[in-house]
């Protein structure tokens, strides 16, 4: 598989195809193996210098007093590479391009931008979202629908509540991860239980035990703050995320979504939404934060009005049309959780939906679902598709499929006046120019393949050869 892939590069040295499978494969480079170790780990463990650097360009997570990050610093093999995990420290475009969820998490916490309720911790001021506070807290939600009903203003004066306590579990209950200094651990313990956050607990405990086994067993190493940060915790949050999106729904539509669940909380009843969007005469209760935050075009279509808006009550009222509630039902889901469901019957209504709406990652979710749909007939209007909307690793397994299928595709009409339209585009021809989709074709033949494939290979080159000439171009 490919993930596997990447540990095996980053152990051999091999950073182009590092390289190929993080940005033409899309491979995270934080994923982690069986041993809970990652491609960074494996990279400074055999001293594979470029890599480091390349992976932490990436995104690769290494922060200083950390287990990660101390496990990552023992283990390098050079003092080269300490220096550098040690010098390293940077969030650049690139990264947060690449997981644009967790950075809208991590700024909504930051700013609290649309926050609807604050919070007075022995008198420090702390704005938070009503919505998003609930669907992560059953605790939280029935204080929002009883004591704390109708309130703004939340006083919270217990000696056992202390500031920064709460603001790591806010940090948490925002983001899924959060960096705990040692010394606010039994805080933060006693704080989630009051909350009912027994999973965070629970993690808590085990990441705790963990770092300080490992810390036992290796001498001169000091680990002073604890990051709560695992697979397990991010599902929970989409969960909890998705759950509180399937609250935004019409009544009518409830039973289809979700069902009445036995053990789901009665205290997300309402969910406390600020916007209203009626689609096809439905009506969804929805949130600000998660529309205005994660898309410039609800941005603007709320704060510069557009002229499209109305008014319930003090709550504006959006008609959105040219979508269908199927459509907006998944847009729905990718705003709140990153996560929706994209059949072969609607991904291009979605697709269109996104480029539309400004959401460059559910184009990729959408690139993503297409791919497992690619198939001889459809290839070269897919190549089309991802072309026009942008989508480059959509058209790097169009490609890769036309190199494996090249036999079943080079004969039909639609490829061939592909070519022909590619070679087109080249103006003012000199015999060096190439054709782009000749050129990506003749890749996938050539790269990555063993010596029995050779001959194979050449079979295919000639076939394209053979297809040139009868079109009478130069590629």
């Amino acid at each position: 598989m490919d993930f596997q892939d990447l540990f095996t590069s980053c152990k051999s040295g091999d950073l182009q195809r590092v390289k190929f499978l993080i940005e033409r494969k899309d491979i995270e480079p934080n994923i982690v193996d069986i041993w809970n170790s990652t491609p960074l780990y494996y990279a400074c463990l055999c001293g594979h210098r470029k890599i480091v650097e390349y992976l932490l360009e990436r995104g690769a997570k290494c922060e200083a007093n950390t287990f990660e990050g101390e496990r990552c610093l023992y283990g390098a093999l050079t003092d080269d590479i300490r220096n550098l995990l040690r010098n390293f420290n940077i969030i650049s475009s690139r990264i947060i391009r690449r997981a644009p969820f967790e950075e809208f998490l991590r700024r909504l916490y930051d700013t609290k931008l649309y926050a609807d309720v604050m919070f007075s911790v022995h008198g420090q001021k702390i704005p938070a979202h009503k919505g998003i506070l609930s669907a992560r807290s059953d605790t939280m939600a029935q204080m929002f629908n009883t004591k704390w009903s109708q309130r703004d203003m939340i006083e919270l004066n217990h000696s056992m509540i202390s500031k920064a306590a709460f603001e790591c579990i806010l940090q948490f209950i925002y983001t899924g991860r959060v960096d705990i200094p040692l010394d606010l651990i039994d805080d933060c313990v006693r704080l989630a239980r009051h909350l009912g956050m027994s999973r965070f607990e629970e993690t808590i405990e085990v990441t705790v035990n963990n770092t300080f086994s490992w810390q036992s067993s290796k001498p001169g190493v000091k680990v002073t703050t604890l990051v709560v940060d695992s697979p397990d915790m991010s599902n929970d949050l989409r969960f909890d995320f998705s759950r509180l999106a399937e609250k935004t729904f019409p009544p009518q539509m409830c039973s289809w979504v979700s069902g009445e669940l036995p053990f789901e909380s009665s205290y997300l009843s309402c969910g406390f939404p600020d916007i209203h969007f009626i689609v096809e005469g439905n009506t969804f209760l929805c949130h600000k934060a998660f529309f205005c935050c994660r898309s410039d075009y609800f941005k603007a279509l709320l704060e510069d009005h557009f002229g499209e808006n109305e008014n319930a009550g003090n709550t504006p009222v959006v008609s959105l049309h040219d979508i269908t509630t199927t459509v907006f039902i998944q847009i729905l889901f990718y705003l709140y959780s990153e996560t929706c469901q994209l059949s072969c019957e609607i991904v291009e209504d979605v697709l269109v939906s996104a480029d539309m709406y400004l959401l460059p990652g559910l184009k990729g979710q959408c690139a993503s679902a297409m791919m497992k749909y690619i198939d001889v007939s459809n290839v070269v209007p897919m190549i089309q598709t991802a072309r026009l909307f942008n989508l480059p690793r959509l058209e790097t397994s169009c490609n890769e499929f036309i190199a494996t299928n090249l036999t079943k595709v080079i004969f039909q009409e639609d490829f061939r006046q592909l070519v022909i339209e590619d070679s087109e585009r080249v103006k003012d021809r000199e015999e060096t120019d190439s054709i782009d989709i000749v050129d990506e074709v003749r890749f996938y033949i050539t790269n990555f393949i063993t010596y029995s494939e050779m001959q194979e290979a050449n079979e295919k080159l000639r076939l394209i050869d053979d297809m040139l000439e009868e079109l009478g171009l130069e590629g």
